[in-house]
């Protein structure tokens, strides 16, 4: 879903969103490695904000059932400093994983990993108090030895645009005691496309997240959840939707996570045979919550307003007009947001 040029095994993208910026991405990969079947890949991603740089191999037949077996070597750069709004880190992680993939019928797909991660954090003297305070606690180098696994259902009956079936994903990460970063945190989604005659489609989409420490340490400020923005709750600046510092008014994100959406798809007026366009109307709602707070409905934010996605040469491009309906003291609205291609 990345603007794409290939040339035989090598692949080049970019992707821009109102919140990252530009994206740029890179692979180079070999399907069939000294003619084994396996595949060897190389990836870059690299954004304003995170930066991607992994180097996988795969044996997608490890046994007869069709288990696969991959190993990876990567390394994951944050900088939130080019973020207006929320609190300045730096977070650079070093990871060796292996993981197996468990096709388990047509629809589901089970998914298990473990990884041993480097992770090296910044803070200065303007970052938010608990977060420099993390660090003071625990130093700016930590380990983990981190557990993946994950559960999926996809019924959708096209990828970009679904007019019936669903889509199931229920996902946990543990930072085990073994390393210095112990945590959890646990995902859910619900979402499913229902037709409405011939040109309407309705969405309903829900997401939680939760996580915390283990041993008596917290859940590292770095693996926070954030709500807000082109992929949460439109019409809200990425990431500010919860807990704020006290002093600079950062969004610090939380433990924990709600988002709800309703859509209703429909062709373009004027154009509801050019199958490279769909139009919405949404409602959206959510918000993340700190460690010392409680899921509160009366705390979620909402917004409503219309969307336009269109497959262009270039790639997807969404772009989307909300207005806030409910939001709180310190809340960034954005009324206009957008993103081009896949954004890592």
């Amino acid at each position: 879903s990345v603007a794409e040029k290939s040339t035989g095994n090598i692949m080049l993208g970019a992707g821009f969103s109102s919140s990252e910026g530009l994206v740029l991405s890179g692979s180079v990969s070999q399907s069939n490695v000294f003619g084994t079947g396996n595949r060897l890949s190389a990836q870059i991603n690299s954004g304003s904000v995170n930066t991607v740089y992994a180097l996988s191999f795969t044996n997608p037949y490890y046994t007869i059932d069709g288990i696969s077996l991959g190993y990876d070597v990567y390394r994951r750069d944050v900088d939130s400093s080019s973020l207006s709004n929320t609190g300045y880190f730096e977070n650079s992680t070093l990871g060796l994983g292996v993981r197996f993939g468990l096709p388990v019928n047509e629809r589901d797909f089970i998914s298990l990993g473990a990884s041993y991660e480097q992770n090296s954090v910044k803070v200065d003297g303007t970052s938010p108090s608990q977060w420099r305070n993390f660090v003071t606690t625990y130093g700016n180098d930590n380990d983990t030895l981190r557990l993946d696994g994950s559960w999926a259902r996809d019924s959708r009956d096209n990828f970009l645009f679904p007019t019936r079936g669903l889509l199931q994903r229920v996902a946990a990460e543990i930072g085990t005691p073994v390393g210095s970063l112990q945590y959890y945190k646990l995902s859910l989604q619900h979402q499913q496309y229902f037709p409405l005659g011939r040109d309407f489609t309705f969405m309903l989409n829900g997401e939680l997240g939760f996580g915390d420490g283990l041993s008596g340490k917290p859940l590292p400020f770095f693996k926070n959840f954030y709500a807000g923005g082109v992929s949460s709750v439109r019409g809200f600046e990425s990431g500010t939707i919860g807990p704020k510092d006290p002093t600079t008014g950062d969004a610090l994100g939380g433990n924990k996570r709600v988002v709800a959406n309703a859509e209703l798809f429909f062709p373009v007026p004027g154009l509801k045979d050019d199958k490279a366009f769909r139009m919405s109307a949404f409602l959206d709602a959510g918000a993340s919550f700190g460690s010392s707070e409680t899921f509160d409905i009366g705390s979620l934010r909402y917004a409503a307003g219309v969307s336009l996605l269109w497959v262009s040469p270039l790639g997807p491009l969404k772009f989307s007009l909300a207005q806030p309906l409910v939001e709180k003291t310190g809340d960034k609205t954005e009324v206009f947001q957008f993103s081009l291609g896949s954004v890592f």
